[in-house]
Formats: C-alpha cells, structure tokens, sequence
C-alpha cells in the first residue's frame, strides 16, 4: 500500500527485455535507505518488487501483464521515474491509499499555465473514468492528486510548483503516457452495489426456497 506522495525521482539505468517480460533498473538513494530484497517500490504508480538492491540503484522484474497495463515498458536509461517506498504503519497520510495496481494508461490532452499553477487535461479509458469524480482522487505515475473537473473522456489537474519540479509531472508534454490507479473506494462501492442488485428479494418464495417456510 501506497500513498502516492512521491519520496524521490530515481532514473532509468537500463530495460533489457527478456522474451515476453523485462527487468528494470533505476538509480536511486531515498528510497534505498532501509530497503531489502522482496520489498515493493512503487515505481511510476506500479507496485513491484525489488529483485536487487545495491549501492545507488535497485531492479525489478516487470511481468507481462505490467508490461501491457502500465507505460514501463516504454522507459529508457536517463529518464526519470517517481518513486515511493511502501507505507509504514503509524506514519503520516499525506495522500490517498494506492495499491500501486495500475488500471490502465491515459495521455496528455493539453497544459495550461494559470497563475503559478499548470492545470493539465489527461485523456483516460472509460474503464478509469467510470471512478473518476470531481474533487476526488486519482493516482497518476504514482502521484496522489485532487481531480479538478471530470471530462467527457477525461479530467484536469492543477500542479503546484513543487511537484512540477519533484516529480515526472515537470515533463509532461501533449502526447505524454502515464500511468492511471483510479480510488480503491469506487471499485468497492461499485462492486457492492452490483451484488446488491444480483441478490434475489427476501419473499416468501425465498424464504420457501431455503427452508423457513412449508
């Protein structure tokens, strides 16, 4: 579990493929500090695990379904990835919980500048859209972040000066790939309300039907 409060900006190493999967390599020291082999790392919004860990960098496998679902298998050496330890228990929540599953990849539609702020539109899939609400979350390449208005087709954010210059958000241009993670509350709500309306009503049929009645 995550928080989408990003510890550091590590840089790719190297992506050598191998078949069908792939192991990563990014350069890194915060979130080196206390880590062991088997531990996650959410890199760019994805939960993986640490294969090796050495002085100044850390690898990870990325299976064949990262591969399809995130934008990892696009990264080349130099580039820069968000990176954020898995949370600790007792410590601060500065943004929302991530699983660090991510649910799809959405792109860049414009940027605009308005005041000290960049307010961006983000294209998503109608499969993260159907959690997307006005003034709630979203995690986008790992980053917990407050929707600004929901789109047709997608929705805007507002990017404080910080976190243009603490994160890949610095370099986001028109096009750009990101990962998405919509709000773990939505799927439970949805997916209670669906087996809500699954259920039969309690009758007498019913009640005939598992013994409380002759």
């Amino acid at each position: 579990m995550f928080s989408g409060i990003v510890e550091e900006m590590g840089k790719v190493h190297r992506l050598e493929r191998r078949g069908i999967s792939a192991v990563l390599e990014v350069a890194a020291q915060k979130v080196l500090e206390g880590t062991r082999i088997g531990d996650s790392i959410c890199v760019n919004g994805a939960c993986l695990t640490v294969t090796e860990a050495a002085a100044g960098h850390f690898a990870v496998d990325l299976a064949p379904e990262t591969l399809k679902r995130t934008n990892l298998g696009a990264l080349r050496p130099g580039i820069p990835a968000n990176l954020e330890r898995a949370l600790a228990v007792g410590a601060r929540m500065g943004g929302h919980f991530l699983q660090g599953h991510v649910d799809g990849t959405g792109t860049v539609r414009s940027l605009r500048q308005e005041g000290a702020t960049v307010v961006v539109t983000f294209d998503a899939p109608p499969g993260v859209m159907r959690y997307v609400v006005p003034k709630g979350y979203i995690a986008v390449d790992g980053m917990s972040l407050t929707v600004v208005d929901r789109l047709a087709a997608g929705f805007t954010v507002s990017f404080i000066p910080y976190t243009l210059s603490s994160t890949v958000a610095g370099g986001y241009r028109v096009g750009t790939s990101v990962n998405l993670e919509a709000d773990i509350l939505g799927k439970y709500v949805e997916r209670f309300l669906l087996e809500r309306e699954t259920e039969p009503a309690i009758g007498r049929e019913f009640l005939a039907r598992h013994g409380f009645l002759e």
